[in-house]
């Protein structure tokens, strides 16, 4: 496919077609599970993809700093998750009570030192609170036994139940991502049941992930009462390699041109502060190239992505090329704006309204 010609590369395209559909299937998906869907707008940081997805069903957005929250309260969403334990400390105390005075906000804990910090921040605000607890991916997160005592330290906090993020569903092996929302579905079961035990009603029960939310339902018991996933509304090379995703479902790439040809190796000008470092050990490069599958990106450097070819055919410089980012939300922080690109043709430009917005 030929992409435009009118702009300099490196930028990050959006397909407006695979986007929309991997939004009406996101919400299909929640939507047949009963669960309300919530995404998480840190990967796109795009005020007007979030529009759309509330378009499309979302019940808000999900986010994790007090910043990237700021930024799209002023552009006039007013439900807001920040699914991260939330260190209420000095300006950012202030920040989150002026938060809570203006849109619906809900705020993780999950120690009792956090817990304290927050009721001193909020000062009877009208914020609402979730014990995050560890379902296996041992990040952050209480063992769900021990929801019930974080809930029980939030005093004067009106405590409306748990979440957590199964983020070992990145797992290569066979049966990892199942075996991930099986952890996730247990320790859900036995958070709640652990806020039960001390009065307080667990009312909202919040997981997911990228490579877990395609999978088929679970069993009629499941948990959790809603969804954050938040890759899934581009795709990357991780989803693809997981089998999360295909390549048809990639509705974000890095155009590149081709600067330099050897032996069966072509190097592009989108490096690491285009497309991001990450790299897990189990991905076969650092990205993919949308439109050659079996191509390997084998070296990033700042402004360089040396892609190894094989015995395919190798693009001639000056050629464009489309990268698929190994982790696409990284990639969307770098980039001012995604250009909107309906085959050829620039259709619109998104600002990263929340890019950087790290506090």
């Amino acid at each position: 496919m030929p992409v435009s010609e009118d702009l300099d590369t490196p930028f990050l395209a959006v397909d407006p077609t695979a986007l929309e559909r991997n939004l009406a299937a996101g919400a299909a998906r929640a939507a047949s599970r009963g669960l309300a869907w919530r995404p998480h707008a840190k990967t796109h940081k795009c005020v007007e993809i979030a529009r759309r997805q509330l378009a499309h069903g979302a019940v808000g957005l999900t986010l994790a700093t007090v910043a990237e929250a700021e930024v799209f309260a002023d552009a006039g969403f007013d439900d807001l998750f920040l699914a991260y334990p939330v260190w209420a400390g000095g300006p950012r105390a202030d920040r989150l009570r002026a938060l809570a005075s203006r849109v619906r906000l809900r705020i993780g804990v999950d120690s009792v030192e956090g817990a304290t910090a927050l009721a001193a921040a909020l000062r009877g605000a009208p914020a609402e609170v979730l014990v995050e607890v560890d379902s296996g991916h041992h990040r952050t997160g209480v063992a769900p036994p021990e929801a019930g005592a974080v809930a029980a330290a939030c005093t004067g906090l009106d405590v409306v139940g748990v979440f957590t993020f199964p983020g070992h569903s990145y797992s290569p092996s066979p049966g990892g991502r199942g075996a991930a929302a099986d952890d996730e579905a247990e320790a859900l079961s036995d958070a709640a049941a652990s806020l039960a035990a001390i009065g307080i009603e667990p009312r909202v029960r919040s997981g997911g992930s990228s490579p877990t939310e395609p999978l088929p339902p679970g069993p009629a018991t499941y948990p959790a009462t809603e969804t954050r996933p938040g890759v899934s509304v581009f795709g990357d090379a991780q989803q693809v390699e997981l089998g999360a995703a295909g390549f048809d479902d990639v509705a974000l790439v890095a155009v590149a041109t081709v600067v330099s040809v050897r032996d069966g190796h072509a190097v592009l000008d989108a490096g690491s502060k285009t497309l991001g470092a990450d790299r897990p050990p189990w991905t076969s490069g650092f990205g993919r190239l949308l439109d050659h599958p079996h191509a390997t990106i084998v070296a990033l450097s700042e402004h360089h992505a040396t892609v190894a070819f094989g015995s395919a055919h190798v693009p001639p410089v000056g050629s464009r090329v489309r990268v698929v980012p190994n982790h696409v939300c990284a990639a969307a922080n770098l980039a001012s704006s995604l250009v909107v690109l309906d085959g050829d043709r620039v259709v619109d430009r998104w600002a990263v309204a929340a890019r950087g917005a790290n506090t």
